[in-house]
């Protein structure tokens, strides 16, 4: 029997992000997330960094295994020493596929205080803050019940935390003059450290999302990024003061490219003095 009362331990949240857990433990842990908005954040923050991981090295993890390193052609090569060398030979292969996807989001997470990675060219701080922003936006644009962290009721405490988190001091566009209101925002895990993501939504529920943190990238123009699919979501990224913004969305070019135009005419004007941000 299963006690649905015992507390949930960090495993199960890690299961519970890649599907693990059993039917019955299932809803006893979305209970415990509806009731426990840190673990819930991190759950969320997880998901986002999984789709990312994916988006971005799933295609290196889905190549096939060169015929020159099959485990097949390794064992049979020999006999003797020569058969247990091949055998280990092949067990590291396996270990490095294995691996391969978290070494990657190693280099794409983790700070890196002393240099070790090349900077990154404005091409590249588009792809990354693109792809991110993009999967964030597929991730939550659906949500019903939890599209947000912390509501826009509550905004000026979402803005100093986000602003904390991310550290710089952020404000949120304001986007009601091509009709879309602040639904609300959260924190997420982005490619140079921590992310804000702040959802808008119009009156039909068309939802468009900003997502930005800091970046290593010079300053760029608005940029484009269809999606590749037709109904797939769309993009436009910028960078400035050492900040990088997506506006995503999946209404109509000319709309995106708006709603994109006017958050960027805020967001690029100096804050005035003694300002917050919030």
């Amino acid at each position: 029997m299963i006690d649905r009362n015992m507390p949930v331990t960090e495993e199960e949240l890690h299961a519970y992000v890649d599907g693990e857990l059993t039917p019955e433990r299932f809803v006893v842990v979305e209970r415990w997330l509806s009731a426990h908005p840190e673990d819930s954040a991190r759950v969320a923050a997880w998901r986002a960094q999984a789709e990312s991981i994916r988006a971005r090295y799933g295609a290196v993890v889905a190549e096939p295994v060169p015929a020159r390193l099959a485990l097949e052609r390794l064992l049979a090569q020999d006999t003797g020493w020569g058969r247990w060398r091949n055998v280990a030979a092949a067990a590291a292969i396996a270990l490095v596929l294995g691996a391969g996807a978290g070494w990657f989001a190693r280099g794409a997470f983790a700070d890196n205080p002393h240099g070790q990675l090349a900077q990154p060219t404005a091409q590249d701080g588009f792809a990354a803050f693109t792809a991110d922003a993009m999967q964030a936006y597929k991730l939550y644009v659906g949500e019903v019940r939890h599209p947000v962290e912390v509501p826009a009721t509550d905004a000026e405490h979402l803005v100093q935390w986000l602003s904390k988190r991310v550290g710089y001091r952020l404000r949120p566009p304001n986007l009601e003059s091509v009709g879309l209101k602040l639904v609300g925002g959260r924190l997420l895990p982005g490619p140079t450290g921590a992310a804000a993501f702040f959802m808008y939504e119009s009156a039909s529920g068309e939802r468009y999302t900003l997502y930005c943190g800091k970046t290593r990238s010079p300053p760029t123009a608005l940029r484009y990024n269809d999606g590749g699919t037709a109904g797939a979501a769309s993009a436009v990224f910028w960078s400035s003061d050492d900040v990088a913004y997506v506006i995503s969305g999946r209404g109509d070019r000319k709309q995106l490219k708006t709603v994109a135009a006017t958050a960027y005419e805020q967001l690029d004007t100096p804050l005035p003095a003694g300002k917050s941000g919030g």
